[in-house]
């Protein structure tokens, strides 16, 4: 792996880990603003209760991906986190918010693949696998 590209993937990495920690938190709490917070999603027509479900998964996956080891798991928490801004990019369009509204979870999906991408060799599922 380059210098190059243990940059690209730390950048991508503590950025993505930064965003997902800070909508998981709001989630968690049940903020009512904020992005992902309570009155976005019951204007998506989401109920109240996917807010803990939805921050826990992304606090754990933040731990997932920065913890050294556990590549298996890793793999895991990056799909999650990509159907998860898939998800929320579909409901923002879906429920008729603008363009501008669905930026953030689409930001968070592109970081999602270029930390997924640029990961080190022994974070990648293939070094179980020989």
């Amino acid at each position: 792996m380059t210098k190059r590209d243990k940059i690209i993937y730390w950048i991508a990495t503590l950025w993505l880990s930064l965003g997902m920690l800070s909508t998981g938190v709001v989630q968690l709490i049940q903020a009512k603003e904020g992005q992902g917070g309570a009155d976005m999603i019951t204007h998506q027509g989401y109920p109240l209760y996917l807010l803990p479900l939805l921050g826990i998964c992304k606090i754990l996956g933040v731990i997932a991906i920065l913890v050294p080891k556990f590549p298996v798991v890793k793999e895991w928490a990056y799909a999650g986190f990509f159907f998860m801004m898939a998800g929320a990019i579909v409901s923002h369009i879906a429920s008729g918010d603008s363009i501008g509204s669905a930026m953030p979870a689409l930001l968070l999906l592109v970081l999602t693949v270029v930390s997924w991408y640029f990961r080190p060799v022994d974070r990648k599922i293939s070094s179980v696998l020989q």
